[in-house]
């Protein structure tokens, strides 16, 4: 666990801004986010490529705010989208086309007329149907589309969850092995697409880097066939992202032991690298800021009820997932505890049996590691209003994203309905 939180007098601060002085400013539940990991952990990464041309497109389904897609951005940063609303956000947040892919298993004919319009820089395409799609869509619009071909390498993939497994035969991503050459081939003859990229994503929280060298063999290999074939376009190899990110004591994501994978392989391919990064440069740079509302005792356990639950952050209902959880005025007294929410569900709990600080009615906790993969899974159920999010950067302090109000969870709805007849 990484998230640079600090004690000053009595209190936990991140980033020079206390959290305790920050819930009275901004209330609670709030999502806070440290600029400064933010630029360290992008930092790192690019340290660890500098020795192969590469590009480093934030995957941004970990985190969409538009406060965290404009840091990345001046970082240098491209971005990696998988929707029509994210390429939206993208293009609000002020990248280029050129700094933009777009990705996804299941994109829509509306979300590719979009993204042809934009001219991203790359449109990685998943099946063959989606390539003779974009084809003629571009064909209407009288333009080119550049894209890739993502292959599912089809390699065994140790990770901590089941969900988050993207690269083994019969995962719904990706292009089929056994059908990668011929809808490469495919994509090099169809009218107005030029093939510039091939990739993989094999998964999220690779706890073994065994599958990346073996998948980065099979597209390696692929590139050679492809290249004797005649097909002269290609510019990038893609590897996605997958990059482990400790949540606990774990040990840190194994940069160098990548590095040794990937860099070699790139010189020995000579294409420019792309990598897709998500959870690595945003999840340790976020805490969930929340406040115990009642402390009481049932069955024997000891529940403390806060005012974030799973409508704010589902992933320990979801996956299982273990987030450390801190008292903002630290105390040694220890106590085993259940965290749970306000949320009328059995399900809503942000840990169980935790041991840890013994805390009580009114004081806050921050939930650690929560930057990936919170509030962009956050929810209105219950019609609870979303949190607000925080940036914090030396000292300073400021909200990117507004808490919600009542008024905008019935913002589009209406008591009135205007019947129409069947067109």
């Amino acid at each position: 666990m990484r998230t640079p939180l600090l004690a000053v007098d009595g209190v936990l601060h991140l980033d020079g801004v206390s959290l305790e002085a920050l819930a009275s400013a901004a209330d609670t539940p709030a999502y806070v986010y440290s600029a400064s990991t933010i630029s360290t952990r992008y930092r790192e990464l690019t340290e660890t490529l500098a020795a192969v041309p590469h590009h480093v497109h934030y995957a941004c389904k970990a985190n969409a705010s538009l406060g965290i897609l404009a840091a990345l951005r001046a970082l240098g940063a491209g971005v990696d989208v998988v929707s029509g609303g994210e390429l939206y956000r993208a293009q609000q947040a002020g990248f280029a086309p050129a700094g933009i892919i777009f990705g996804g298993v299941g994109k829509s004919r509306r979300e590719l007329e979009a993204a042809v319009a934009a001219q991203v820089n790359i449109i990685t395409v998943e099946s063959e149907a989606e390539l003779r799609e974009i084809s003629a869509i571009a064909s209407a619009q009288g333009t080119r589309a550049r894209i890739g071909v993502r292959v599912n390498p089809e390699v065994a993939v140790d990770s901590v969850h089941a969900y988050i497994k993207t690269g083994q035969k019969g995962d719904k991503f990706g292009v089929p092995w056994d059908e990668a050459e011929r809808v490469a081939h495919l994509a090099h003859t169809l009218p107005a697409v030029t093939l510039v990229a091939v990739g993989m994503h094999i998964g999220s929280q690779l706890t073994n880097l065994a599958p990346l060298a073996d998948g980065l063999q099979r597209l390696e290999s692929l590139v050679g066939r492809l290249r004797a074939a005649g097909v002269t376009t290609l510019e990038f190899l893609d590897i996605g992202g997958g990059l482990y990110v400790p949540y606990n004591d774990e040990p840190a994501a194994d940069l160098a032991g990548y590095a040794a994978i990937v860099v070699p392989a790139l010189q020995r391919i000579g294409l420019t690298l792309i990598v897709e990064p998500g959870r690595f440069l945003v999840a340790e740079a976020g805490v969930l800021l929340t406040r115990v509302l009642y402390r009481k005792r049932t069955g024997g356990r000891d529940v403390l009820v806060t005012d974030a639950g799973m409508s704010d952050l589902l992933r320990p209902s979801h996956y299982d997932a273990y987030h450390r959880i801190l008292a903002v005025r630290p105390r040694a007294n220890q106590a085993t505890l259940d965290v749970v929410g306000p949320i009328c569900e059995s399900g809503d709990f942000l840990a169980l049996d935790r041991a840890m600080e013994d805390v009580g009615a009114g004081e806050l906790l921050v939930l650690c590691t929560t930057g990936a993969y919170g509030s962009c899974m956050a929810s209105n159920y219950n019609s609870r209003t979303r949190a607000c999010e925080v940036m914090v950067r030396e000292g300073q302090w400021t909200v990117i994203t507004e808490r919600e109000t009542y008024a905008d969870l019935v913002r589009r709805e209406t008591v009135t309905p205007q019947w129409r007849t069947q067109a």
